[in-house]
C-alpha cells in the first residue's frame, strides 16, 4: 500500500503519499487551526482525502507526527506546545475520522526515524535526531525503530536543564513546561534571537543573526558561539548516556552552516572520553524529514 505521513505543525499541517519505495506522489500543505481541537483532526481528515484523490484514490496507510506523545497510561496526549492537544484521545479520534488504524508518534521521532530509513544518518545503526526551530526536541532510533520508552519520553533532552551553567546562565529563562533553564529555552531558535537581545539590545530574527555572524559581525559571532557552547553541552549529555553512530540536525537553526564547523570540538571538550568523533550532520531530508518518517512509520513492526 502506498502511505501517507501526517506532521502535525504549531502553524501547519503538511501531509504526503509515497509509495512503498519513498516515491512521492503527492503533497498538501494547509494552516493548522490553533486552539481548535476539533477543527485540527477535520484538517487532517481533509488533507488524507485530498492526498488519496491526488494519487488516484487508492487508501493508504496514515502516520501521524505530533508535537507531543500519547500517554501509555492514560491514552491521552500529554507534553504537547500545541496544548490544546493535551488530554485528547487523539489517535482514537483520528483513527474514527478517518475509519483506518493510526500509528502516530512524536514529530522529533518521525524525523529520526526519516533520517535512519533514507536520510543523513541511513545505514547507521543507533540514531539521535535533534530539531532546533521554535522548540528543541529529539528522537532516538536503534535498528531502524524509535524508542519510545516506558512513559513515552525517550529523547526528550529539551526538557531537560542546561549542562554546567555558569551564573550568567543560572537559573535561566521560564520555560513553557514550568521550569527554568530547559535546552529548548537555550537553543530553540526563539531562544537564540533573545539570547542576543538580552547582551546586545539588538531585536533581531535567528535568521538574520546568523547572517550576521557569516558577515563577521563581532556581537552576532559573539551570539553564534554561546549558542554553539550550549548546544555542545547538551548533546555531550546524549553521546555519555546514548554515544551515537550519528547525530542529526533539523529544524530552522540546523540551516546555520557554521555550527557544523564550530560544534565537533565543543562537544569534544564536554563528552567524557578521550576524544569524540561523533558526526553531527544536516538533515538530508530537510523540512520534509518529519513528515517522511511519519509515513515509514508503517514500515516498522509492532508487537
Amino acid at each position: 500500500m502506498n502511505r501517507i505521513g501526517i506532521d502535525l505543525g504549531g502553524t501547519k499541517i503538511e501531509g504526503i503519499l509515497i509509495d512503498p519505495r519513498g516515491r512521492e506522489l503527492a503533497r498538501k500543505r494547509v494552516p493548522t487551526p490553533r486552539g481548535d481541537y476539533r477543527g485540527t483532526v477535520d484538517a487532517i481528515r481533509g488533507v488524507v482525502e485530498t492526498l488519496e484523490a491526488e494519487a488516484g484514490g487508492g487508501r493508504a496507510t496514515v502516520g501521524v507526527g505530533i508535537p507531543g506523545v500519547v500517554s501509555p497510561r492514560t491514552g491521552l496526549v500529554k507534553n504537547a506546545n500545541s496544548t490544546w492537544l493535551i488530554g485528547q484521545p487523539f489517535d482514537r479520534d483520528l483513527a474514527d475520522a478517518l475509519g483506518r488504524p493510526v500509528r502516530m508518534e512524536n514529530d522529533a521521532n518521525c524525523f529520526a526515524v526519516s533520517e535512519a530509513s533514507d536520510g543523513a544518518a541511513a545505514g547507521a545503526r543507533v540514531v539521535f535526531g535533534v530539531i532546533v526551530g521554535t522548540g528543541c526536541g529529539g528522537g532516538l532510533v536503534i535498528d531502524g525503530r524509535p524508542v519510545t520508552g516506558r512513559h513515552a519520553i525517550a529523547g526528550e533532552w529539551g526538557h531537560n536543564p542546561l549542562p554546567w551553567p555558569t551564573a550568567g546562565e543560572w537559573p535561566g529563562p521560564d520555560c513553557f513546561c514550568g521550569r527554568k533553564g530547559c535546552m529548548e529555552r537555550w537553543i530553540s531558535g526563539p531562544a537564540f534571537a533573545e539570547d542576543h537581545a538580552r547582551v546586545t539590545g539588538q531585536s533581531l530574527t535567528a535568521h538574520e543573526i546568523a547572517q550576521r555572524a557569516e558577515a563577521d559581525d563581532v556581537d552576532a559571532r559573539a551570539s553564534l558561539s554561546r549558542y554553539v557552547d550550549r548546544m555542545a553541552r547538551g548533546l555531550a549529555t546524549i553521546v555519555n548516556l546514548v554515544d551515537p553512530d550519528v547525530i542529526v540536525l533539523g529544524g530552522g537553526m540546523s540551516n546555520v552552516a557554521e555550527i557544523y564547523a564550530l560544534l565537533p570540538e565543543r562537544l569534544s571538550a564536554w563528552c567524557f572520553s578521550d576524544g569524540v568523533d561523533t558526526p553531527v550532520v544536516r538533515a538530508r531530508h530537510g523540512d520534509s524529514s518529519g513528515v517522511r518518517g511519519a509515513a515509514w512509520l508503517w514500515n516498522i513492526d509492532q508487537e
